[in-house]
């Protein structure tokens, strides 16, 4: 074996114990909550509303209302970090102008949550009046999520071939028609990895809906968008933080509810990204 294939098979191996290093405490923590939770995780438990301090029932109202703050964010991020994706790649020049927008969301991506929540309250809650509730919470989760998807559908963009452009343009489609059948159906891989990462991080985040729209105890469904609802996350941190006498298992399943309602969003990502993956000739 010469050195050149000794120093790749080192270089190799390292990159693997470094990956070990990555993965294994992740996988040990969701076995962890796994063994843990899932004693309690029941079809009452997800079904049931919390009764008694939160110490009996279930977690229905948290779970409906993680999903309607998730479609809120998605309705909300996703048409426009899409439109604001394809302008940066399509239409605008590139000059400092454009660098400097291009550079800011990038930078936005790593803003923590807790200032989005302040930033919300402020001017959702607050200063146009929206109350602490679906809207406000559901807002203020868009913006969080708009760096990442922007960024990943303007990677997505990028990716596909500028054959692909010119082909289409000399063919006589207008500009708009070139980016609606021959660009975005194979950048959609691309788009769905990062809104799905975008809509993940949103259904676990604390911070800005413990400011815009979470509730301590409310054991009901919203009827409005100006409602408030209970929330995964805020439930998780609530129950485990602030009721006394809180039996540890309750905590347990509930993360671990909301584990699974993150990879099942990752899982019909994944679905979904292959389908259109066999659909790409490049």
């Amino acid at each position: 074996m010469n050195a050149a294939k000794v120093r790749e098979k080192i270089a190799f191996t390292i990159l693997g114990l470094i990956t070990l290093l990555i993965v294994l405490p992740i996988i040990l923590t969701i076995l962890y909550v796994v063994k843990n939770g899932a004693g309690s995780v029941t079809w009452e438990f997800i079904s049931q509303e919390p009764r008694h301090g939160m110490r009996e029932g279930g977690i229905f109202p948290a779970i409906i209302g993680t999903i309607v703050l998730i479609i809120g964010t998605m309705l909300f991020s996703l048409p426009l970090g899409i439109l604001s994706a394809i302008y940066l790649v399509e239409y605008a020049k590139d000059n400092l102008f454009t660098r400097l927008i291009k550079l800011s969301v990038v930078n936005l991506s790593g803003i923590p949550s807790i200032v989005y929540g302040l930033f919300g309250f402020t001017l959702f809650v607050v200063f146009l009046n929206f109350g602490t509730s679906i809207l406000a919470g559901s807002l203020t989760l868009a913006i969080m999520s708009l760096p990442v998807i922007i960024t990943a559908t303007k990677e997505a963009l990028e990716s596909v071939p500028f054959t692909y452009r010119e082909i289409s343009l000399s063919l006589g489609a207008t500009k708009w028609q070139t980016i609606r059948y021959c660009v975005l159906p194979y950048s959609i891989p691309g788009i769905l990895t990062g809104t799905v990462l975008s809509l993940s991080r949103a259904a676990g985040e604390t911070a800005p809906i413990l400011f815009t729209v979470a509730a301590f105890y409310l054991p009901r469904l919203p009827h409005s968008v100006f409602d408030q609802v209970m929330a995964l996350p805020y439930h998780l941190y609530v129950i485990s933080t602030q009721v006394p006498n809180m039996p540890a298992r309750l905590s347990f399943a509930t993360g671990l509810v909301l584990i699974g309602l993150v990879f099942l969003m990752n899982l019909v990502s994944i679905i979904l990204r292959a389908h259109y993956r066999k659909k790409k000739q490049w």
